[in-house]
Parts: structure tokens; sequence; C-alpha cells
């Protein structure tokens, strides 16, 4: 069975090296990622965990698997326009 916490805890450290984003880890039920862009008060975003692996915004967009945690970070990186660190 997957460990969605650590993948969670995984995931807001590869999107943590994203400079512009403010990253929040939630451990309640279900865990999530509170993630937003400093510079802006409506670019933000809700991220899960889904038991196979899939990491999933509040709309349902898929942005990657626990194979490429740091790709998932990029893409919400991208959405959330971000810069790398």
């Amino acid at each position: 069975m997957l460990d969605t916490m650590s993948c969670l805890e995984r995931f807001a450290s590869a999107t943590r090296l994203h400079i512009d984003l403010s990253v929040q880890v939630i451990g309640d039920t279900p865990p999530r990622v509170r993630v937003r862009n400093r510079f802006s008060d409506t670019l933000a975003e809700v991220v899960t965990c889904s038991p196979q692996g899939v990491f999933l915004t509040s709309w349902g967009y898929r942005l990657g698997t626990t194979d490429d945690i740091d790709g998932a970070a990029a893409r919400l990186a991208y959405l959330l326009a971000a810069l790398p660190a």
C-alpha cells in the first residue's frame, strides 16, 4: 500500500524548489498540499495523492505520478506561473 503522506511530503519538497511558490503540507484527512504563488491572491491550488500514486489538483487535473515527483511539481509550478530556483 502506498504511503500517501510520505509521497505528499516529497512532492512538497520538490515544489519548494520553485522560488515563487509557498507550500504547506496539511495532514488532515485526506492529507494534501496547499500551494500558492507568493505574488498572486488567485493563483493557488490544493494537491492530493490518490492510492494509485497519482497527484491530482482540486479540480481533477492529473499532475503526474509518484514515479516522477519532480515532473509533477514542475507541472504545478507551470500552472501557477512560478519560476524555478
